[in-house]
């Protein structure tokens, strides 16, 4: 080969300045999500958060305007019709089999007793279950909300553990959940002791997403505040 023939060969494969090489090694990274994407993905958009309310809305009506029956009916069939809308659109059903579960199982209760108080007591026990679940892992140096935190936004990395501001801010955040946990479904528990079986349900509705929300809000807002990268996967 001659030497012109040489060079012509070493020039075509000469990387160019464009590439990710020249350029100084690995692609850049994707940006971070922004914080009304992180919210929204957590809630499953608004349609995750309607899907979610519309069974219990149906059973708090229709009991309100017939009786505990039709409500049970009418309320699990809503759940499955929209765990099945979900599966043929092959679209996430992660919500709407959350929601048929609580559904389901309170439906039976109220079924077998004839007390429509008794659809709400799995959410009453299940919600305190959560606030005592909040405070161990307080006590233990654990705090849940990093963990979940680690596993939905950080690919599943424990690093915030040896960073003692991010491990004091997913304390305090984990006592606020536990807290409002608390308050929220201490109300409702003393609804169903005052046989108030319609402001319950009222109960029930205004105390489920919002306040989920708002603290879902304050988390994402406050651990972007305290650590940029904190939401960056491992």
């Amino acid at each position: 080969m001659s030497s012109s023939d040489e060079g012509a060969h070493m020039t075509a494969h000469r990387p160019t300045d464009q590439s990710p090489q020249a350029a100084g090694g690995d692609a850049p990274d994707a940006p971070m999500p922004s914080f009304a994407e992180q919210l929204s993905a957590q809630l499953g958009g608004w349609r995750g958060m309607v899907e979610s309310a519309v069974p219990v809305t149906v059973f708090v009506v229709i009991n309100m305007a017939a009786s505990l029956r039709p409500a049970v009916i009418a309320s699990v069939s809503v759940a499955v019709a929209i765990a099945i809308w979900r599966l043929w659109q092959r679209r996430p059903v992660r919500y709407a089999v959350n929601g048929l579960f609580g559904i389901a199982l309170g439906a039976v209760i109220a079924w077998r007793t004839g007390d429509a108080r008794d659809f709400y007591l799995p959410g009453i026990f299940i919600s305190y279950g959560y606030a005592a679940l909040m405070l161990i892992s307080v006590a233990v140096r654990q705090p849940v909300v990093g963990w979940i935190w680690s596993v939905i936004m950080a690919g599943g990395s424990s690093q915030w553990r040896s960073n003692p501001r991010l491990l004091r801010t997913f304390t305090w955040l984990t006592l606020l959940w536990a807290v409002v946990w608390i308050l929220k479904v201490s109300i409702q528990a003393g609804l169903y002791l005052a046989d108030q079986e319609h402001l319950l349900g009222a109960a029930r509705l205004i105390l489920g997403t919002p306040p989920y929300l708002v603290l879902l809000a304050v988390t994402i807002w406050v651990v972007r505040r305290v650590s940029p990268d904190a939401s960056e996967p491992a």
